[in-house]
This record gives structure tokens, sequence and C-alpha cells, in this order.
């Protein structure tokens, strides 16, 4: 028995393998040769995402949406939207609490009506912008079941909804992506996630100051924390960039994630601002500036950002390189959203919450990863919760619940 099962894991991984060039063959010949027949940009996506209890849909559009909340009446809701430009009417099945879904065209603006399979109430909206690979905007609508008390919000990641018409090609493509799914969630299954934490600044350079705490020693209590709350579940081996109070050059905390193989890289720090009054939690992911940084980067052979790829063609090398990125962008930009999701269940989060820079600590080109502002040392409020060991301890709940949601959903948000 034991054997025959070794047998059958090593044959799903050898054909998910072959899946996975296959996806890369294709996604290069896209990239080379962009197909006639692609989706439009304008078009306009429904998804869903959860269960009976709570369920999450999200619109994307080409242009920034705004939405009013009509009444609800028995087992439904509308939504009537200015922004959202439609070329036909659509419509389709739902997920979770919703059952059926329609969009139509009326009187100048376009009319979202949902058919619930029970009573529910809208938990929260809110516009995501085109950011980190993603060219879209996002409108998402958490609908939570009636009667259900503190509820957990559903999982970002969404399915396709079954929306009519619906073009051929992208139905293929969603069948290829279900059995890569399938392989990947198998596989992680099978294997411990490599997290590396990093703890701002250190040693002689004690980051950013406030009225009683220094930024290198809450990111440093922070990362323990967080350290701490992971190894508990046993999924996950953790890897710190810094163990005490020593200064780690930022190159050296991207080359210690490399070597350690990481699926994930998250850089704890506290933020300064003029204004004492400014206080919140903002993630940060690699600029488009920072992208060309580690693109160069990773051509140098004496460079830390250095990726060995396979073959001597350099057109061949080149479009590897940029499949890389992308999938790792995208990948940091999926956790990204799901951390300021759970982040803002228990903090607060700054107006623009996710952000994008060129920090040095983001620059790797295979490994996902983010920054995270845990708040303002320069303003009381933040400071006293980030010295506070309860607060802090809750701040790193929501971090370690981001991670486990993304890691349990990761190859959908990725292939979205």
């Amino acid at each position: 028995m034991g054997r025959r099962l070794a047998s059958a894991i090593w044959t799903l991984r050898r054909q998910a393998a072959g899946l996975a060039l296959l996806s890369l063959a294709v996604a290069a010949m896209a990239w080379i040769s962009p197909s006639r027949g692609a989706e439009a940009p304008g078009a306009v996506k429904v998804r869903f995402g959860g269960d009976q209890a709570a369920t999450r849909l999200v619109i994307e559009s080409p242009n920034p949406l705004q939405s009013k909340l009509g009444d609800a009446a028995g087992q439904s809701l509308q939504f009537s939207f200015s922004g959202l430009s439609l070329d036909d009417d659509l419509d389709g099945s739902g997920r979770g609490l919703v059952r059926s879904w329609t969009l139509k065209r009326v009187a100048g603006t376009v009319r979202l009506s949902l058919d619930l399979t029970r009573q529910a109430t809208v938990k929260r909206r809110f516009l995501l912008p085109p950011a980190d690979g993603i060219d879209v905007y996002r409108y998402v609508v958490d609908i939570e079941g009636a009667g259900v008390v503190g509820a957990p919000a559903p999982s970002p990641a969404l399915a396709p909804a079954r929306a009519r018409p619906a073009p051929a090609p992208e139905q293929a493509s969603n069948t290829l992506a279900d059995v890569v799914q399938i392989a990947e969630s198998l596989h992680a299954r099978l294997t411990r996630k490599v997290i590396v934490i990093d703890a701002g600044h250190g040693g002689h350079d004690p980051g950013a100051m406030g009225s009683r705490a220094r930024e290198k020693d809450v990111t440093f209590a922070a990362a323990k924390t967080l350290k701490a709350r992971l190894e508990r579940t046993g999924k996950f081996k953790i890897v710190l960039t810094r163990d005490s109070d020593v200064f780690v050059p930022l190159e050296n905390r991207v080359e210690i994630a490399r070597k350690a193989g990481a699926d994930l890289f998250i850089s704890l720090h506290a933020d300064v601002g003029a204004d004492p009054s400014v206080h919140g939690a903002t993630v940060y992911t690699l600029s488009d500036q920072g992208v060309d940084r580690a693109a160069r980067g990773a051509t140098d052979s004496g460079s830390f950002l250095n990726v060995k790829l396979p073959g001597r063609d350099q057109s061949v090398k080149q479009i590897l390189l940029d499949l890389t990125q992308r999938n790792t962008r995208n990948r940091s930009g999926a956790f990204a959203e799901t951390l300021i999701d759970a982040l803002g269940r228990r903090t607060d989060l700054v107006s623009r919450s996710h952000r994008d820079a060129g920090y040095v600590v983001l620059l790797a080109p295979d490994v996902p990863a983010v920054l995270l502002e845990m708040g303002f040392i320069t303003n009381r409020q933040d400071e006293s919760a980030l010295m506070d060991p309860v607060r802090r301890g809750r701040l790193m709940d929501s971090v370690e619940q981001a991670i486990e949601t993304y890691f349990a959903d990761g190859p959908k948000l990725a292939m979205r």
C-alpha cells in the first residue's frame, strides 16, 4: 500500500511538473505573440469566493467604480454602479450565499442584482486600485449570512463566476489551471513552507525613534512573536534574518531569504511621520522602478539578486526572467491583499493601505515579499500598541492568519 501511494504521489508530481512547464511555455508564447482572440482589456469580470456563512464578490473593471446599495428585499440585494461600462447585460450563477446574479444597464447606470440563498447583509465594501501586476480595479463586496456573529471574512481566493457569454479559450485555460492547482495543493500539504521574517534595523541602526520606543526593538519583539505563532501551527519552517540586536545589511537579508528557499519574505517595520496624529498600518510591495532594478541585478553574476537561468539563448533567458518576476509580483500582491484584509479586522490602516516602493528587501525576483509598517512610532496610540506585548500579539495573530490563508489558497490567488 505504501509503495503504491508513494508511486502515485511521484507520478502526480511528475505530471504537475509537466503541466507547469507547459503553462510556462504557453505563457512565453503568449508573451511573444499575443493571441488575437484574447479578451479585450475593458472586459468586466465577476468573481465569487466563500461559503454559506460569508461570501465575497469581486467585480473587475478597467475604471474606478462607485456604488449605491439599494434596499434589501427578501433574499436579494441590489447595487447601482457608476463608472461601470457594459457592452452587453451579463448574468450567471453565484457561490455561497449568492444563488445567481445579473448586471444590467438601467437609466445611465449599471444595476447588479443578487439572488441570495438566504437572508444576508453587506458587511463591507471597498475598491482596490491596480497594483503589482494586476491592471484592473477590483470592487469588493463582503456578504454575511443573517444570524452569523463574528464570522471570518471569506477567503479572497475567488473562483470566476459563470457568466454568459463566456469565451471558450478562457474555459480551457481554467481547466488547466484547476489541474495545476490540485497538484500544487497536494504538494503543499507534503512540504512545510519556508517563511523568512525580517526584523527591521538592529545593532548600530536603531531605526525610527518614538517618545519611548526604538524601531529596532519593537520589530524584533514582533518578529519573535510571529515566529512563535507560526511554529505552533507545525505548518511552517521559520527563518529570522536576525536573532539578536545586531546589524544586518539589507542585501544580506535578501540573500538569507533566497538561500533559505523562502516561499514568503515579510519585513517588519514601524513608520514615522511629521504629523503625530497620523497612525495605522501600511503594506508595501515592489514598485515598477524596483522591478526594473531587480531585473538588472538578476543578470549580473556579481549581484545578490543574480538568478541562474537554464540555457544559453539570452532572449529565452529574458522571457523566463520576466515570467519569474511576474509570478513573484502577483504572489506578493495576492499576499498583500490577504494581509490587509486580516489586519483591517483588528487594527487601523492608513487611508491607502497597499502601496508600492523600491525597498531593497523587496527586490528578490524569485521570492514573494512584503514590507509591513506595523504602525507609526511617532503616534502615541500606535507606539503604545507596539510596545504592549498583548496588543502586539494581536497584531501578529492577524499576520499569522493572513499567512495561513495565503498558503491555503495561494495557487488560486496567483492565477486570478
